[in-house]
């Protein structure tokens, strides 16, 4: 506390005149200052009656379904969480296919050179070693109970005599 305040505190006529004014202010806000009361009486004009806030009579042309743009009706459908911010993208397309081969037996000629008979899906087809079978599958090796399949990244497939075989081969 300031030194000044302290001393204005202990003087005894400062004190004692500021508890005579709070007294003196207390009387005169009980007896109204002096003042009187503001004097309150009906209107004698007349006036329009207040407008309601919300124009209710418009509210019919809100329901009319031919008024809102096309993309707002769509979203009155039995899914309440329909929207067309999401598009779901498509899907990438397959990068494999599978193919049924079988193998039908081979035929060998007077030098020894082998030709296989096999079944891609649905066609017959015949060849010797180094043959493509599909796009990326070659023969590799022809014996009486295999057919060997192999592929540039060196997976090699087996396929038995008058067996079918399902392979997955890459789609370029």
């Amino acid at each position: 506390m300031p030194p000044v305040l302290k001393r204005a505190l202990r003087n005894r006529w400062f004190v004692t005149g500021l508890h005579a004014g709070f007294w003196l202010l207390l009387c005169l806000t009980i007896a109204h200052l002096g003042g009187k009361e503001s004097e309150f009486r009906e209107v004698d004009e007349v006036s329009n009656p207040p407008q309601s806030p919300v124009p209710v009579a418009g509210l019919e042309r809100l329901f009319v379904p031919g008024i809102w743009p096309r993309s707002l009706t769509d979203t009155n459908r039995l899914n309440s969480f329909y929207t067309t911010y999401f598009v779901p993208l498509a899907p990438a397309p397959p990068t494999t296919r599978n193919v049924q081969l079988a193998y039908q037996g081979f035929t060998e000629d007077a030098e020894g050179n082998r030709c296989a008979w096999f079944k891609v899906d649905s066609s017959l087809m015949t060849g010797p070693v180094g043959t493509w079978v599909t796009n990326d599958t070659w023969i590799a090796r022809i014996t009486l109970p295999e057919l060997v399949l192999t592929n540039a990244a060196g997976q090699t497939n087996t396929v038995g005599y008058s067996t079918n075989r399902e392979i997955t081969i890459p789609i370029k």
